[in-house]
């Protein structure tokens, strides 16, 4: 016997484990079923579930349930990133705690260190994943830094370098001054910061009194200046073209140059160069030629070291002994400190309050300094061509396809990929120097030893490389690393390519991206065929979750609170293509009533003698009751299917949930309710059986998004055993005969009903008191379904008799059509017609008043341009909602006549 409620907590763990334990999630790889397989992101080893998480393995975890249901190998590949920089970062704080250091305690010992940190707390997240109901084949669990993993790296790498795809290169980085590392575009997160823009005189060399103003947010790296440039058609600084300025602290004379980079409409026009230090400098500095002069050391502190030669002693400028001073200093104080000697001197123009963009490392929170390092770098732009060309031919289908788009404009102005990063947790770069710095790369040192000596003639000492690889590098090469690469294992065969890659959009260049360059490159072929790119997951108002904000959700304390399967088929609901999610309690609230309910429709079954009828077959049913729910679930199975195969998870919940609640719940159960609680009859026994095959076809829809509930039911059941439901066969939809006649008479009932139900609740009848209900000019037809049905409509929508008027409309009556008829319920002698006339006048002018408000903030400019625009959005669906309830008005008002 069910209980009275589901309690998620008590299920979902035991459930989840017995599912585990008895293998239901593994791939079959020598079964005869087609594969379908999907490689999960993997999430960083340090992490927690967040609502990102929640939302991609919801989705990916509804698809690969569906395809197993579908008959389809299922592989559902699971892992871990090793997370360089992140899992760094723990373990190092670990080790503050202990007054100690990784460099205190030495490569060797600080690796064994994060291995053990790995070992036991590396696995909550994996843990969390379970929470979720996630299905993923754990007996395939991999992790990047694995030993196969690790060889197919090295196999990369190699490969690569002979190939000449791999090399060394000076180039700008973004750096971390605080792991004294550099890092991707992906790990720095831009932050509004309010600073200042310096207004500073440069001095025109060899002209007395004449000088150029340069604004600058970043005084402190103009030590490091090489050039002033100014745009080639600014008229105010054509004839300074060419001469010279000398840089007020150093006394260095620097070239004025023209380039279209200098924005003649911002600051002065004029901006000073630092190709070391600055994006768009060095580009800058590349096409003048100009010389690249580090100021900042890898800490960010000032470095002397390669301008030392340039400090003259010139009158009017700066004392060699105060830039002297600046060694060593931070850039925070160094730029204090320049600021107040070039406000001495008297070069200090003006000081502009400023608002701009600082980059700040999403670890640890420093701020990103752009240094000019020598580094590994991946020529990006060979490997981009076979991937641009495998979504131009349809190779790679995004869903929605405008992605291919955002696809296409990165990779056709892709830049070098540095791959290298100064951290001791990753793979470290295969690579050895000799005594004159000559390069050898190999798959180990015993290989590097054999190049060298072969190079030399003679054995050498060799110091491997101290870096290691760029996460993104291992992780590009998950879809065939996992699978055995580079040996020619047979799940390689059968498991690549992946059918469906489900990600943000965020990463389609970090990660989608670069695993088609490399599984182009070593495969030969695509990783997978289809990427479902899938939006952010915003607040209730639209706002992006953010920890300054306190607006971000906790998706475990939605698990604990209000079960998987209400927040799995909340996601769902929300996933429309295109857009992103408005998310928040409410909402996963909301949804857990639709788990109570299928656990109350399921409860109600049982208790009036429903249960599986083997051999039962759809098809014969004689009922116009019974034939017209198996169209309807036949009509669900179809619009789920094709909601799924075009990945519209918001059209699949919505078809789910439109069936069960308003047609399985609220029409067909009440409808079965006499004929159940009657006595014994042919009929009865009928729709107990077409309810059985109703509620199976349900579990085994709404498997894939609810797994737990539907699990637990199709095992009380009887229908299975528990843990078989998610091997079952997905439904299909069932041709009854005479099914058309059968939809056309219900569904005139579920209106009639729906249209007496309507007037009454808009009237405020009592729902104590019956009313009779009259129709006018309705056909024979719909007079012999009113009697057929009378008993019916009398209980559910509370009539105390049907008749037939042919007359004029009694005065005091309600109308409503339906189809050729009107449906006349008289009400004089039951509610007071003038005091429902009033009130609903009444709220028609207060909704109509509402409705003018909204429309003159809507046509303020002001607020369109100014606002920001989760709140501009919330207004116009406020208007909607306002025409809405204003139309509801209006038909009542003109249903009393």
């Amino acid at each position: 016997m069910l209980s009275k409620t589901f309690q998620a907590t008590d299920t979902e763990a035991q459930l989840y484990e017995t599912w585990e334990t008895e293998g239901r999630f593994a791939a079959d790889p020598n079964s005869k079923a087609t594969p379908f397989t999907i490689m999960i992101p993997p999430p960083n080893v340090t992490g927690t579930l967040h609502m990102g998480h929640a939302l991609t393995m919801t989705l990916q975890d509804t698809l690969i349930r569906w395809q197993r249901m579908q008959g389809r190998d299922t592989l559902w590949q699971p892992g871990t990133d090793h997370a360089g920089i992140a899992t760094q970062l723990v373990v190092e704080r670990q080790l503050a705690g202990e007054n100690t250091t990784r460099q205190e305690l030495g490569r060797e010992e600080f690796l064994n260190r994060v291995w053990k940190w790995k070992g036991e707390s590396g696995s909550g997240i994996t843990r969390q994943l379970r929470r979720l109901g996630s299905s993923l084949d754990w007996s395939r669990e991999r992790f990047t830094m694995d030993d196969g993993l690790s060889k197919a790296v090295k196999e990369v790498f190699v490969t690569l370098y002979r190939e000449k795809l791999i090399y060394r290169d000076r180039r700008l980085v973004n750096w971390d001054p605080h792991f004294r590392t550099a890092i991707s575009d992906l790990e720095v997160e831009n932050k509004e910061v309010r600073g200042n823009l310096w207004h500073i005189r440069y001095p025109v060399a060899d002209s007395e009194g004449e000088s150029i103003v340069v604004a600058t947010t970043r005084p402190e790296t103009m030590l490091g200046d090489t050039a002033v440039a100014v745009h080639p058609e600014d008229e105010r600084y054509k004839a300074l073209v060419g001469r010279f300025v000398v840089l007020p602290l150093t006394g260095r004379r620097i070239p004025i140059v023209a380039d279209t980079y200098s924005d003649p409409e911002k600051g002065t026009g004029a901006v000073k160069i630092t190709p070391a230090h600055d994006f768009n400098d060095f580009e800058v500095g590349k096409r003048h030629d100009l010389p690249m002069l580090t100021v900042l050391d890898e800490g960010a502190a000032v470095t002397l070291a390669e301008i030392e030669d340039d400090l003259h002693t010139v009158e009017g400028l700066a004392d060699p002994a105060f830039v002297r001073g600046l060694e060593g200093k931070s850039r925070e104080d160094a730029r204090k400190a320049i600021v107040a000697e070039l406000e001495t001197l008297g070069y200090l123009v003006e000081i502009e309050p400023h608002t701009n963009q600082v980059p700040h490392a999403e670890r640890g929170g420093a701020v990103v300094e752009p240094r000019l390092t020598t580094q590994w770098y991946c020529d990006a732009a060979t490997l981009a061509g076979p991937a641009i060309e495998a979504v131009e031919k349809g190779d790679v289908t995004f869903v929605p396809r405008q992605w291919e788009n955002t696809f296409f404009a990165w990779m056709r102005d892709i830049q070098p990929w540095c791959i290298s990063r100064q951290l001791w947790w990753g793979h470290r770069i295969p690579a050895w120097y000799g005594p004159d710095g000559a390069v050898f790369v190999g798959y180990d040192d015993a290989d590097a030893k054999q190049q060298a000596k072969a190079h030399y003639g003679e054995d050498v000492e060799l110091t491997q490389d101290e870096d290691v690889l760029d996460t993104w590098f291992s992780s590009a090469l998950w879809p065939f690393s996992t699978l055995g690469w580079p040996d020619k294992t047979p799940d390689l065969a059968r498991y690549y390519p992946t059918d469906v890659l489900v990600t943000g959009f965020d990463i389609i260049f970090f990660w989608v991206a670069r695993m088609m360059m490399m599984g182009l490159h070593f495969m030969k072929d695509v990783p997978f065929r289809t990427v479902f790119i899938h939006g952010l997951v915003r607040d209730e108002r639209g706002q992006k979750m953010s920890k300054s904000k306190g607006n971000g959700i906790d998706p475990l304390e939605l698990l604990d609170q209000y079960g998987a399967d209400a927040v799995r088929f909340t996601i769902c609901a929300l996933t429309g293509v295109g857009r992103d999610l408005k998310f928040g309690p409410k909402r996963v609230e909301d949804h857990r009533a639709f788990v109570t309910k299928l656990w109350n429709a399921s409860r109600f079954c049982e208790m009036n003698g429903v249960k599986p009828v083997e051999g039962f077959d759809p098809s014969t049913v004689q009922s116009p009751l019974g034939r017209w729910i198996i169209f309807e679930a036949s009509k669900a199975i179809s619009e789920a299917t094709s909601a799924l195969e075009a990945y519209r998870f918001d059209e699949y919940a919505g078809a789910c949930y439109r069936f069960v609640w308003n047609r399985f719940c609220d029409w067909y159960l009440e409808l079965t309710k006499p004929l159940f609680s009657g006595d014994t009859t042919p009929e009865a026994d009928e729709l107990r059986a077409v309810t059985a095959w109703v509620l199976e076809t349900i579990l085994r829809l709404l498997q894939p998004i609810m797994p737990f509930v539907t699990d637990t039911l199709w095992h009380e059941f009887g229908y299975g055993p528990r843990g078989e439901l998610m091997g079952a066969k997905w439904p299909v939809p069932v041709t009854v005969p005479g099914a058309e006649a059968a939809v056309e008479e219900i569904d005139w009932l579920t209106r009639f009903i729906s249209e007496i139900r309507t007037v009454r609740s808009e009237m405020n009848v009592p729902p104590s008191r019956l009313s009779p209900v009259l129709l006018k000019d309705a056909s024979a037809t719909t007079q012999d379904r009113a009697t057929r049905w009378k008993e019916t409509i009398g209980r559910m929508a509370r009539v105390s008799e049907i008749g037939v008027l042919d007359g004029d409309v009694p005065k005091g009556s309600a109308q409503a059509v339906l189809d050729e008829a009107t449906l006349v319920l008289p009400l004089a002698d039951i509610i007071d017609l003038d005091a429902e006339r009033a009130r609903l006048a009444k709220e028609l002018t207060k909704a109509e008043g509402e409705i003018q408000k909204t429309e003159r903030k809507l046509g303020n400019a002001d607020f369109i341009a100014r606002g920001k625009p989760e709140v501009v959005e919330e207004t116009r669906e406020r208007l909607v909602t306002q025409q809405g309830d204003r139309d509801r008005l209006k038909a009542a008002l003109a249903r009393l006549g």
